[in-house]
């Protein structure tokens, strides 16, 4: 069984919660799972721009990622984030290997267009060749991948990072992809978690402004894997990544599970 984590949001930032995301995805490893992780690291790479004087804009949930940003990304995402999270898996008990999308020539971009707006270093993946994630797992290890990719211009560009694990997940022919993020889950109108939610709701939801920001291109890429064949999707508060090995076993209680319909 392939299983695809993302992990993003406060579980980059809190020790504690990337450990026990780390320990999740070890356990699920250990199990005989080929387990992949794919991370982002906004909250850093805002951080970052901020000490060096840079505003960061948003458009859609999207950064607007001009060259000076590019260039610090690669240095956030694919370098201290990325180290940061193979460590944590390393000191839960297996071998984790980092790596970007440009890293051979895994992953493909080209430019994101957006009406209106030029976002910039902005990419979209639109090749992936899997065999790197098959090496690494035919050797006992889990792959750690950040959201960057080269385009045919031999530039690198910024992915939304639930769109890379959604095209990592798609490529591997993964049984399922989980979300690990710092938000409950999707909430309705009203406040509340929504336990299950499929495909047809999500254009109401966003339709209706429910959901806006960062939940926009998750609930995009949720929706992509699953019309590309992933067997089931879900979005897990990090606080709750203990219980993810039994994800095949019992209901869980916490998060949104999206399925396709």
């Amino acid at each position: 069984m392939t299983i695809v984590i993302k992990i993003g949001g406060q579980a980059l930032e809190n020790d504690a919660t990337l450990e026990k995301c780390a320990r999740a995805a070890v356990e699920l490893s250990g199990d005989g799972q080929r387990v992949a992780v794919v991370h982002g690291g906004g909250s850093a790479l805002t951080r970052t721009l901020r000490l060096l004087g840079k505003k960061s804009d948003f458009v859609n949930g999207v950064r607007i990622t001009d060259r000076e940003t590019r260039d610090v990304a690669l240095m956030v995402l694919a370098g201290m984030i990325n180290k940061k999270v193979v460590a944590a898996i390393v000191k839960a008990g297996l071998p984790a290997v980092g790596f970007c999308g440009g890293d051979g020539m895994t992953f493909r971009a080209r430019k994101k267009q957006a009406e209106g707006c030029d976002l910039g270093f902005v990419g979209e993946i639109c090749a992936v060749e899997p065999r790197w994630f098959e090496a690494i797992w035919n050797e006992g290890g889990i792959p750690v991948l950040s959201s960057l990719a080269l385009g045919s211009d031999g530039e690198y560009y910024n992915v939304n990072a639930d769109q890379m694990a959604s095209a990592c997940a798609i490529a591997c022919r993964a049984d399922a992809l989980i979300f690990l993020t710092d938000v409950p889950g999707v909430k309705d109108a009203a406040g509340c978690v929504i336990p299950w939610l499929t495909t047809r709701d999500v254009p109401t939801l966003v339709a209706e402004a429910v959901v806006a920001g960062g939940m926009l291109p998750k609930l995009e890429a949720c929706s992509h894997a699953l019309k590309k064949g992933v067997g089931r999707v879900r979005i897990l508060p990090a606080a709750q990544a203990h219980v993810l090995p039994q994800f095949y076993f019992e209901k869980l209680e916490f998060g949104t599970e999206v399925i396709a319909r």
